[in-house]
């Protein structure tokens, strides 16, 4: 999507688009709260649609949008940070300067929870098995240090932690994996100590009230090659599930060998490359008194092209910035200087793409979740004001009959109310069925089946000698979780058939309409692992099995890729038993409520036949009750209705200032006022 870009506003409507997409989450939020009050005030509130609503609710309270900032290092990624977010400051806040800046990967975001501060884990947790998302489920690893946002220079030296080092013996390098006796590069860096350099810390996160911060953004800063290498766990998790990925060259070098090497390990393995951004970077390099405008324009689209070839990455989303001269502008008010820096062009992308690609995925999760609940209502209201005008049409043809008459009729609903038992005792026993399926299902996705394959390979991998064996115990590894994944899909086409049997025969027996059960299928947990699989390929490669020590090696596979299987696993055991347990419910409600009718019915006509109350005074309770069902539907239907409308708006657009309730009464009263409840009766039946 082209936009004209001026100087200035940008960063503006960045901002702008961050707070206009906060406030339709927080609207949303409202209207499917609303509904769920209204269900529950009305009784009609399921506890798995109570479920399903508080996870929608919890998407939407805890919603994130991350743009991971990906490169070799000395390519400027802090100053262009400093530069989109920060300028406002007034100054750099983000370490910037030459040779290496960020030392760990580093997460800016904003938790009210916690005061401004940040919170770094020491690089020791390396000689430890664990991920670091298994060290933030433990805060007492973590060092926190104390932020002063009312001073800049003292939130630059807090900032300045990410770039702390320690010298250690190569030994203790080694034992973190961090040093490398077969890279002649590392080997150079030993000091006449023995010592080398290594980052103080494995990862920080810095907990900071900015504004974007505030609204759900969080910016992830990653080190270069060298240390992304030592932490796959930011090329399994961190970097592809972020919703925009910028990767920072330098403009006079364009892609190098290690930049190559970072896009294809890292940015290129992480899923599709629609949210994936290059960024030449120090394009005031190319500037030269001695050339025209015309000739450094030219020389910049050259990079452009060379970089979006060797990429494979469309021209539009290659980028040339002079991110320090964009930081300047802001910060003195230049405007030419911005213009020249080309800064508001990449911030213009970033408002194009990352709002609307997240709104989009939230608003298909949500209204998913919201159709789902108010489908399954209706259909619970329906048969409701079904039985109701059933029950309505036989005692107004009681009118003027003698007792006889209604007693047959009495006869017939208990009979009809005993038959009706048959069908409680299909869903008892369709529940039944479903649990043992169920079981079979969750048996391949346990942790228990997880731990006996990575058992399994652990064992073969201390036993090979050879290269190629090792890569088979690997790959035999992938191939066996895939094949519980496999397995697992067959059971659950199995429980989608029966469900759909049982469904089946209720439409034939009592004419009921059910919604299908919704698709589900693992194939995008297969995908996951496929992708762990080729991220294992590009970091363990057969020079490292070759080169380095077979035990280490080891440690980092099961520290990383089988952490990331047992993340899989875990997902996938947790949405399968979501969606097993959506599926009977909406077929139990309509048969609670039909077992809830034919009892009431019965007990009408026991007490008009025992004269305990009147034919006619049963009729109007009835047509009241009637009126209550319809009108329900009616609200139910704008509720609904609502929370679609306010789905799909655009962040930032008016909206309706009627309420929903005051809505709903109006649209009734209009309803019910266009003819006669009775005539609309006789009309129906």
């Amino acid at each position: 999507m082209s936009r004209a870009v001026s100087a200035r506003p940008s960063m503006a409507e960045l901002a702008s688009s961050f707070q206009e997409y906060g406030a339709w989450r927080d609207t949303l939020a409202a209207a499917i709260n609303q509904l769920r009050r209204w269900l529950e005030g009305g009784q009609l509130l399921e506890s798995d649609a109570s479920r399903r609503l508080d996870v929608a609710l919890d998407r939407l309270g805890e919603d994130k949008l991350v743009i991971a900032f990906v490169a070799e290092f000395s390519r400027g990624k802090s100053e262009l940070i400093n530069a989109i977010f920060f300028a406002d400051y007034g100054r750099r806040i983000l370490p910037s300067s030459a040779g290496r800046t960020t030392m760990c990967p580093t997460e800016l975001l904003y938790d009210e929870s916690l005061p401004p501060c940040i919170r770094a884990l020491p690089i020791e947790t390396r000689a430890r098995l664990g991920t670091t998302s298994d060290f933030k489920r433990s805060a007492a690893e973590w060092r926190v240090f104390p932020v002063n946002t009312d001073s800049a220079d003292g939130m630059l030296q807090a900032f300045s932690l990410v770039a702390d080092t320690v010298r250690v013996t190569v030994e203790e390098a080694r034992m973190y994996g961090l040093f490398d006796p077969d890279d002649p590069d590392q080997v150079l860096a030993i000091d006449e100590t023995g010592a080398v350099e290594i980052s103080r810390w494995r990862h920080a996160v810095i907990n900071f009230p900015h504004p974007l911060l505030k609204q759900g953004l969080v910016i992830l800063d990653t080190p270069g090659l060298n240390a992304i290498g030592t932490e796959p766990e930011l090329t399994l998790s961190l970097v592809p599930n972020a919703h925009a990925v910028l990767f920072v060259l330098a403009a006079d070098t364009g892609v190098t060998k290690s930049d190559l090497d970072v896009w294809r390990h890292i940015v290129g393995d992480a899923g599709s490359n629609s949210n994936h951004m290059a960024v030449l970077n120090k394009i005031d390099g190319l500037w030269d008194a001695l050339k025209t405008e015309a000739e450094i324009e030219a020389e910049v689209q050259k990079q452009i092209v060379s970089v979006s070839r060797t990429l494979d990455l469309d021209a539009s989303r290659v980028f040339p910035v002079s991110a320090q001269k964009g930081l300047v502008a802001k910060v003195t008010g230049d405007d030419r200087l911005l213009a020249l820096s080309r800064l508001p062009s990449l911030e213009a992308a970033l408002v194009d793409l990352l709002v609307p690609a997240k709104q989009r995925i939230v608003r298909e999760q949500t209204l998913a979740v919201v159709d789902r609940v108010a489908g399954e209502t209706r259909q619970a209201l329906a048969a409701r004001e079904r039985n109701l005008i059933e029950q309505l049409y036989e005692l107004r043809a009681l009118q003027g009959k003698n007792q006889s008459s209604i007693e047959r009729m009495l006869i017939r609903a208990q009979g009809e109310q005993r038959d009706f038992e048959d069908n409680v005792r299909k869903i008892i026993a369709a529940r039944v069925v479903l649990a043992r399926l169920a079981e079979d299902a969750y048996a391949t996705l346990r942790l228990d089946a997880l731990r006996g394959k990575v058992l399994e390979a652990r064992d073969r991998m201390r036993r090979v000698r050879l290269t190629p064996q090792f890569f088979g115990a690997v790959k035999d590894y992938f191939a066996g979780l895939r094949e519980l994944l496999r397995r697992t899909n067959t059971k659950l086409l199995e429980i989608e058939q029966m469900v759909l049997g049982v469904q089946r025969r209720f439409a034939e027996d009592l004419g009921w309409s059910v919604s299908a059960p919704m698709p589900f299928a693992l194939n995008s947990y297969m995908a996951e692992l496929e992708r762990a699989e080729g991220a294992y390929r590009n970091h363990f490669g057969a020079l490292a099995v070759l080169t380095r020590d077979k035990w280490s090696l080891i440690e980092r596979f099961f520290d990383t890729v089988v952490s990331k299987s047992r993340e899989v696993f875990s997902a996938a055991e947790r949405d399968t038993e979501a969606w097993i347990r959506s599926l009977l419910p909406p077929l139990e409600v309509q048969v609670r409520e039909q077992r809830s009718q034919l009892r009431k019915r019965a007990e009408s006509v026991a007490r008009i036949r025992d004269a305990q109350e009147s034919l006619d005074e049963r009729i109007g309770q009835l047509e009241e009750a009637l009126e209550d069902v319809q009108t329900r539907l009616t609200e139910l239907k704008l509720l609904n209705g609502r929370c679609r409308q306010l789905a799909e708006r655009e962040p930032g657009a008016k909206t309706s200032t009627m309420t929903v309730a005051a809505a709903a009464a109006a649209a009734a009263a209009r309803r019910l006022g266009e003819k006669d409840l009775s005539a609309y009766l006789r009309v129906e039946i």
